[in-house]
């Protein structure tokens, strides 16, 4: 027989549960407590003919107004005459002094709460046309720099951020380390992307773009960062609540394994980014062309040039090659076919079809306008095509982390036959990554020793200067950032040393982890800097705002399709006569190439006097040492 509970116990189980209403069940029980008084004061009076000193006994509405002016304001009662009449008011505003301050500590209990609530970030985001931020690391500030520049055309922009971090340290750490946020606003939210209704907080419905990164550290439940990233575009792509229209999501991966699962997820609303990748094959390819992640940050940053993919009508009927000298304040380098192929560099043949979008290297897309008007074309200024010579080269790298076998294995794509890449670091698992190597051909052989990378003895034993090429690389797997480019900066010292003393230039390129301390690292005079978290914030950023620079940048990093050259200038134009960058676009074109623009070091020049998409109208003249960047298959 089931217990049969008190009257108590069940009105006490009733009083619990109303309590779980929070603070609006507390005032509402203050209520009844002083209604109650109010009518129990108002019934003595007039029950006992209650009345003050010189006047009438009043009637149950006056007496219970009487007391409720006193419940709300103890200082009411001063004026009251007569004892009967003071006795039952003064129980009334004791009474009342109770309430009022009870109900002043709940409302200051309430608000506080609210207050706290809103600080942890927990509210619901109203925004439409938004980006989107998930996760945290040291790439959100860079991104943010540079979608606060792309948003400067747009009104009321807002950049939407949540991640598994208190609310309050975001917005100090961005209001810390991104400067300039001109007309964008930031919203930040503490949740965990992976949550549905954490996720729904950042309204990802009405968003323009969203940018999963891959967070800093793995989760509690020991989750690496690719799974969360996968879980996140999952919860995203799936959300029983989701929008009918496809999102555009651009998400970081690090390593490339995870890639097929996240293609697979996501669908066709993902670009991916795949940081290692990426940074290991700009590292590769700069190594050998010295200034070219230059090249590439010039492409990727909404502050100078960028890559547009957009409909040109104009054009259909025409071929790749004449459609290249049809710009003249912008630069063709390919072509997204109507189902979606990128194609860049095609053959100059090539007829370009309805439907067709040119992919278009413009200051902005105003400036993208066909102009077949003041060509100027010298062809006596024209060289004829060199075919360069491959030699086999020696390539030392000096340190090591997780994109360093990836970098062997890019590495031994491009080289000649009998080429040998030396490898010098120190880490624990050292001995077992080198035995798991993977490389693409033969041309390549690896050999492997174990120094002290930051020890000027030690590199004296390796005869630096005998190496082609030198790439200095992090120790960034098991040092935090910081630290990590604080070794590569001694490593870079040390070699400048070794150089100076032999009195031989030395080809060096280094991975920075920390863009901020690229400029401390000027004094080395290395030749080129590779700044791993600012090349992947700027990738995703552009590629939340353009679904396509994905696939464009796994073009143009592929051995296979078209790459990014800087050639000498005398193997296209005549040198110290003054020609259009005309003259340059059409030497490149009978090569089957695409001029993008030219690096001239001059004193003062910034980046080493890279311009990428300069007008092809201005004059100017070449010397030796200045070199062409185009886009060209080997």
């Amino acid at each position: 027989m089931a217990q049969r509970n008190s009257l108590g116990a069940r009105l006490r189980y009733q009083f619990d549960k109303s309590m779980a209403a929070g603070p609006i069940a507390l005032i509402g029980y203050l209520g009844l407590v002083s209604l109650a008084i109010i009518a129990v004061a108002g019934a003595i009076i007039v029950a006992l003919r209650i009345a003050p000193e010189g006047g009438e006994v009043p009637g149950f509405i006056e007496a219970s107004w009487e007391a409720l002016m006193r419940t709300l304001d103890s200082g009411t009662m001063g004026g009251d005459a007569g004892w009967g009449f003071r006795i039952v008011m003064l129980l009334v505003t004791i009474g009342g002094i109770f309430i009022v301050s009870t109900l002043i500590g709940i409302l200051s209990s309430g608000i506080e709460g609210k207050l706290d609530e809103l600080r942890k970030g927990r509210s619901r985001v109203l925004e439409a046309d938004h980006t989107v931020i998930l996760n945290w690391s040291a790439s959100v500030f860079d991104i943010i720099s540079e979608l606060v520049v792309a948003n400067a055309s747009r009104k009321r922009p807002r950049i939407v951020i949540m991640a598994n971090m208190d609310k309050v340290e975001m917005e100090d750490e961005i209001a810390a380390k991104v400067e300039k946020l001109g007309n964008t606003r930031i919203i930040c939210r503490s949740g965990d992307p992976t949550d549905l209704y954490d996720l729904s907080l950042v309204s990802p419905q009405t968003s323009r773009s969203i940018i999963v990164v891959s967070p800093a550290t793995s989760d509690a439940e020991g989750d690496d960062p690719d799974s969360q990233v996968i879980k996140t575009v999952l919860a995203l792509v799936n959300d029983p609540k989701r929008r009918p229209e496809p999102y555009r999501i651009a998400a970081e991966i690090r390593d490339a394994k995870n890639a097929d699962v996240a293609r697979v997820v996501g669908g066709n609303e993902v670009q991916l980014v795949l940081a290692d990748d990426l940074i290991a094959r700009i590292v590769v390819h700069s190594s050998r062309q010295s200034g070219l992640s230059a090249v590439y940050s010039e492409l990727l940053d909404f502050d100078g040039c960028e890559i547009y993919t957009i409909e040109q009508p104009t054009l259909v009927g025409n071929t790749f090659g004449d459609a290249i000298m049809a710009y003249e304040a912008s630069a063709l380098m390919g072509l997204c076919l109507p189902d979606g192929t990128v194609v860049l560099n095609p053959d100059m043949a090539m007829v370009i079809e309805a439907g067709t979008k040119a992919i278009i290297i413009a200051e902005d897309d105003a400036a993208i306008k066909v102009t077949t008007a003041n060509i100027q074309v010298d062809a006596t200024a024209i060289r004829p095509a060199v075919v360069p010579q491959r030699v086999a080269e020696r390539t030392l790298i000096l340190g090591w982390n997780r994109r360093a076998p990836v970098i062997a294995y890019e590495l031994s794509r491009y080289v000649a036959p009998g080429s040998v890449l030396t490898i010098a670091a120190d880490t624990p698992t050292l001995d077992d990554d080198i035995a798991n190597l993977q490389i693409a051909s033969n041309n390549l052989s690896v050999e492997y020793g174990r120094i002290d990378t930051t020890s000027r003895d030690a590199l004296k034993t390796l005869d630096v200067t005998a190496y082609d090429h030198i790439l200095v690389l992090g120790y960034s797997d098991i040092l935090p950032p910081q630290p990590t480019d604080t070794r590569t900066l001694v490593t870079l010292l040390h070699l400048r040393k070794l150089a100076d003393a032999m009195g031989i230039h030395v080809n060096v390129v280094s991975e920075m982890i920390d863009v901020r301390n690229r400029e401390l690292a000027e004094v080395t005079r290395t030749d080129d800097f590779v700044v791993s978290n600012k090349l992947v914030s700027l990738m995703l950023a552009q590629a939340s705002e353009n679904d396509k620079l994905a696939a464009i940048f796994d073009d143009l990093l592929d051995e296979e399709g078209s790459e990014i050259y800087m050639r000498p200038a005398q193997d296209y134009v005549a040198l110290d006569t003054p020609v259009t960058f005309y003259t340059v676009a059409e030497a490149a074109r009978q090569r089957g190439e695409v001029a993008l623009g030219y690096a001239r070091p001059r004193p003062g020049a910034a980046v080493g006097g890279i311009i990428v998409n300069p007008k092809k109208s201005h004059l100017l003249d070449y010397v030796a040492g200045d070199r062409l960047i185009v886009l060209a298959r080997d």
